[in-house]
């Protein structure tokens, strides 16, 4: 029973042209495309069985040939023995082709997978040869901006930091399957501290800045206080050479106009160059990293820390130890000057109100700190000194822009002090010099010693130099010229302080009156008047004679100081009071002078020794009455000489008046009971000789109207009609002078 055919693929088609196949050549062509599109083992198998189903089928149709035509039958067995035979062979030819044509297949595919595989490498090579080549220009400009950082281009780094940024990282950063995006990632997260470091590296250049510039404040300073003594001294020099130039102060428009052609700058000349660079690339990174407000805040405490690190605990002005103040200004100069040459050249950096609170801290701190030290001076020089170390500052500070009115102020209170300075220091030589003097006349030794003191004293000799002869006498004692010398010394020492800078002038004129007014009333007048007590007539006289003298030196001394005042004062007469104390304390020592002369006179009276009642006439006058006139000639003479002539005339007419009185007194003392003639005699025999000596006198005719009632009396007494002067109109007319009441009280007592 034939087989039941299975279900294959349909090869039938494929075995029908196979079997036709007329040659081998035309079989295999047949058989090779058949078997490259079964492509697997298994599909060749479905062709076998399509084969075997072939034979099969040919099997049974020879075997149903054979039942029916046997001969034919084994014929056709025999050649389909045959052809079994070679189908066979084929078969395994087939097979054996198979498995060249797979064994090759599977070589081909192999290659084809390595070929696949070698452009995927190659692919992938590329791109990681592309994103290295990109990575390395990512790294590479990283790279350089760390260079330039080393390097301390700081802006540069920055900016190659931004272009990195904007041409580099963001684009692969946006496009999240790049190849680079983890690197760039990386770098990105990496850019800010990159930027801190720039910061901070930039931060450190600056404090490195700070710190120089603190350190070159001071010889800053110093170079600026320089700048200015030249400007001064050019100053000087113009007004000696015009002296209109010299109502225009340093810094004023005058001045600079002048000063203008000279162009000198602190910040940059051949001892000192200021480089601001640091700071402008500072704000110029943080400017571009967006802290500008972060950096002033930064900068602004930075200056304040230097600014306390410049004021010291305490500053010391003696003279061991100057120094101390004049550092502490230049550095505060030279604080100064960078904190106003910053504001000029980066205004949005330091404003003028953070400029001005140090500036006023500073002032304030100085102040307070010479104040405190003011105590521990005591020398008016020193002092001088201090004064032109701050004037120096302010006219520097000036020239900057600074306002320096505190300061000003502060000059006030300096001086005070100085002119307390030098009033207790000349009180001290007033006292020494008015203590020390010998009270007489100065005796001149040379035409060179005259000159120096007719130099310094205010005297206006009567003679002419050429009419002098050496040694001479001036009228004065040795107290005046030093006295005059020490009051010019004053007045000089005064208007030191003036100079250069002092902007209030009216304050010295005024202080000037005051303590030259105290030195003179005090210290001169009143030590004068004091010695006034003196038992000595030549001392006292002396003492008028320089009263006199000192009187004329105030009178001058008005006339100077009003020259010498500024003029911003007020203008005016100028008094001092002094001159009306000279004054006065003349005629206080000239009622001394008649005090000391009238004692000597009542002295010389109460020795009179009359005898009233006497039987005899004297011949010649008492020895009280010759030794009397002797007394006023020699005063008059020798210590009265030097006086005035109006003084000494009014000295002899009170000296006469008074003697004339004591000597009337004499025979009206209640003691004195009658008086004869002879009496009377020996009385006018005494006044005689007084009035002779006055006629002597020069201007005795002036003087003798003071022994007029004394010449009258003893007219009366000596009369022969002593009523006569109790009639009125002849009393008027002989005894005018006459005490009505001493003349009845006479008469009573004489005795004929």
């Amino acid at each position: 029973m034939p087989r039941r055919p299975q279900n294959y693929d349909d090869y039938g088609t494929a075995v029908q042209q196979i079997i036709l196949s007329t040659s081998d050549a035309d079989f295999l062509d047949q058989l090779i495309p058949v078997l490259k599109d079964a492509g697997a083992t298994s599909r060749t198998s479905y062709l076998t069985q399509s084969l075997t189903q072939y034979a099969e089928d040919r099997e049974g149709d020879i075997e149903r040939i054979g039942l029916t035509k046997h001969e034919e039958f084994l014929a056709s067995v025999n050649q389909l023995q045959n052809v079994r035979e070679g189908t066979v062979a084929l078969t395994a030819e087939i097979l054996k082709l198979n498995q060249s044509i797979q064994s090759s297949t599977e070589k081909l595919a192999e290659q084809k997978q390595a070929l696949v595989n070698t452009r995927a490498v190659r692919e992938n090579i590329s791109d990681a040869s592309d994103a290295l080549k990109e990575s390395l220009k990512i790294l590479h400009a990283i790279n350089h901006a760390l260079d330039l950082i080393r390097k301390k281009q700081y802006y540069g780094a920055l900016k190659s930091l931004e272009d990195t940024q904007n041409e580099f990282l963001i684009p692969i950063l946006q496009n999240k399957y790049a190849n680079q995006h983890k690197l760039a990632d990386i770098i990105q997260k990496s850019i800010p501290a990159s930027q801190k470091s720039i910061s901070e590296a930039v931060m450190t250049d600056l404090n490195t800045w700070l710190f120089r510039i603190r350190e070159t404040s001071q010889f800053l300073g110093e170079v600026a206080f320089w700048h200015t003594e030249m400007r001064r001294t050019k100053q000087r020099e113009r007004v000696e050479r015009d002296e209109f130039l010299g109502h225009f102060k340093l810094n004023s428009a005058i001045e600079l106009v002048f000063d203008e052609s000279e162009e000198f700058d602190v910040l940059d000349n051949e001892e000192l160059q200021v480089d601001f660079t640091p700071l402008f690339e500072a704000l110029h990174i943080h400017n571009a990293l967006g802290q500008n407000e972060r950096f002033r805040s930064d900068y602004a405490a930075t200056r304040r820390r230097q600014k306390e690190l410049l004021i010291p605990s305490s500053v010391s002005l003696t003279s061991d130890d100057e120094s101390s103040l004049s550092s502490l200004l230049e550095g505060m100069a030279g604080f100064a000057i960078i904190e106003k040459a910053t504001m000029t050249r980066v205004p949005q950096l330091r404003s003028t109100i953070d400029v001005e609170e140090l500036w006023d801290s500073m002032c304030s701190s100085a102040i307070t700190l010479t104040a405190k030290a003011l105590s521990e001076v005591n020398n008016a020089e020193t002092l001088l000194k201090i004064k032109g170390m701050f004037a120096l500052f302010i006219q520097t500070m000036e020239t900057w822009g600074y306002s320096v009115s505190r300061l000003d102020e502060f000059l006030v209170n300096l001086f005070d002090k100085y002119a307390e300075l030098l009033k207790r220091r000349f009180s001290e030589d007033f006292q020494e010099i008015v203590s020390t003097d010998d009270y007489m006349p100065m005796a001149i030794n040379s035409l060179e010693e005259y000159e120096k003191v007719i130099n310094v004293s205010w005297f206006s000799p009567e003679k002419e130099i050429s009419e002098l002869t050496f040694p001479c006498v001036l009228p004065f004692s040795q107290m005046y010229p030093l006295c005059c010398i020490d009051i010019r010394n004053f007045l000089n020492q005064f208007y030191f302080f003036s100079d250069d800078h002092f902007q209030h002038p009216t304050k010295i004129d005024e202080t000037l009156r005051k303590s030259l007014d105290a030195l003179l009333t005090e210290k001169v007048c009143q030590s004068l008047v004091e010695r006034l007590s003196s038992q000595y007539l030549g001392q006292i006289v002396q003492i008028l004679i320089n009263l006199e003298h000192f009187e004329t030196a105030c009178t001058e001394l008005e006339q100077l100081l009003i020259r010498a005042r500024s003029t911003s004062s007020a203008g005016g007469p100028l008094k001092l009071k002094a001159t009306e104390q000279f004054r006065e304390n003349k005629k206080t020592a000239e009622k001394r002078i008649f005090e000391l002369v009238n004692s000597k006179i009542d002295d010389l009276v109460e020795t009179a020794e009359y005898e009233w009642m006497t039987s005899a006439t004297p011949e010649e006058p008492s020895n009280y009455m010759q030794t009397l006139t002797r007394y006023l000639s020699n005063i008059m003479n020798s210590t009265l000489l030097g006086l005035p002539r109006e003084i000494k005339e009014l000295i002899y007419f009170d000296a006469l008046s008074h003697a004339a009185n004591k000597i009337l007194a004499l025979p009206l003392s209640p003691d004195v009971k009658k008086i004869n003639h002879n009496g009377v005699a020996a009385l006018a025999l005494d006044v005689k000789h007084l009035t002779d000596f006055v006629d002597g006198l020069e201007n005795g005719f002036m003087l003798r109207s003071n022994l007029d009632e004394l010449e009258q009396t003893i007219l009366l007494l000596q009369s022969d009609n002593t009523d006569e002067f109790f009639d009125v109109s002849t009393r008027n007319k002989k005894y005018g002078r006459v005490d009505a009441m001493n003349g009845p009280i006479l008469l009573e007592k004489y005795v004929v």
